[in-house]
């Protein structure tokens, strides 16, 4: 609970109670906010209720006491909630959409904030696990992750901070800046990618006799395939320009390999391995210094 005098609390509206709005509604009520919540399932609203993860239900007429709205559905899904609720949005409130895609979502969003009056900006929580549901939800989910935030041109600097330490409040490490292009550019290899590769991995058919000769490396390269298929499903096809120039780059780098392995070119193969380790080796290091400048 919240123990800063200068503390005030805020009405915190989450729309989608899964894992990513579950946990967010978790890390705001322990930090003393009023959290209120809407998800489709009653069930799961039932349950939020009772383990105290949200105060209350998010009603349309609750919407207009927000000053802060979260938006934790998939992308259409949550265009299409905005738009429906876009009325009953009070002025000064501050709308942020956590989905993993930007562009599908920030220009309608832009849009219907413009149309209506109220605040608008787009956001990517960089935090999460391969099971999802409000079952596995936890208020620590949050814990030195990045919060990627989209804001458009004109949007007011005020708020933006406020947002920023709003959400440095609740643990994240760092608060990352794009447009909604350069996140969807990025997020199609640090992400995306990544969940393909691991599906594309367990779907050989020597994956069926893994028993007894798996390690660390089969688990890790495995462990997102574990995915929410209809999810996934959407955010690929809402960045499939982007996601299909980093599946085909990755064609070709695998290429190599074979071609070196194929002609039996040990040098070859021996520099594209010492390449592979000095860009980890650098990457690793720049985490470091990143992590250094905000601890």
């Amino acid at each position: 609970m919240q123990t800063d005098k200068n503390f005030q609390p805020l009405t915190v509206g989450i729309a989608g109670l899964g894992l990513i709005g579950g946990s967010m509604a978790r890390a705001a009520s322990a930090k003393g906010h009023c959290a209120l919540g809407f998800d489709q399932d009653p069930a799961v609203l039932q349950q939020a209720l009772s383990q105290e993860a949200i105060a209350g239900e998010l009603s349309p007429e609750q919407l207009r006491q927000c000053d802060l709205l979260l938006i934790a559905l998939y992308p259409q899904d949550a265009v299409d909630y905005l738009a429906r609720r876009a009325e009953q949005i009070g002025p000064d409130c501050l709308v942020v959409d956590l989905c993993g895609v930007k562009r599908a979502v920030c220009g309608p969003a832009e849009r219907l904030a413009r149309r209506h009056g109220f605040h608008y900006l787009g956001g990517h929580p960089m935090a999460g696990m391969e099971k999802s549901g409000f079952v596995v939800s936890r208020s620590d989910l949050f814990q030195g992750a990045s919060m990627i935030l989209t804001p458009a041109a004109d949007f007011p600097q005020d708020k933006l901070d406020w947002a920023r330490d709003f959400f440095l409040s609740l643990g994240f490490g760092r608060t990352q800046l794009s447009t909604p292009e350069e996140h969807d550019r990025i997020i199609a290899l640090t992400s995306q990618l990544a969940h393909v590769i691991s599906c594309a991995y367990i779907g050989s058919p020597t994956a069926d006799s893994f028993l007894g000769f798996s390690a660390g490396s089969f688990q890790d390269m495995t462990r997102v395939a574990r995915l929410n298929e209809t999810m996934w499903t959407e955010l690929f096809l809402d960045n499939a320009d982007y996601l299909a120039e980093e599946i085909d780059s990755m064609a070709q780098r695998l290429a190599e390999y074979s071609q070196a392995l194929r002609q039996g070119q040990r040098q070859r193969l021996f520099e594209l391995l010492r390449q592979s380790r000095l860009r980890k080796e650098a990457a690793d290091a720049q985490k470091r210094e990143a992590d250094e400048v905000n601890p």
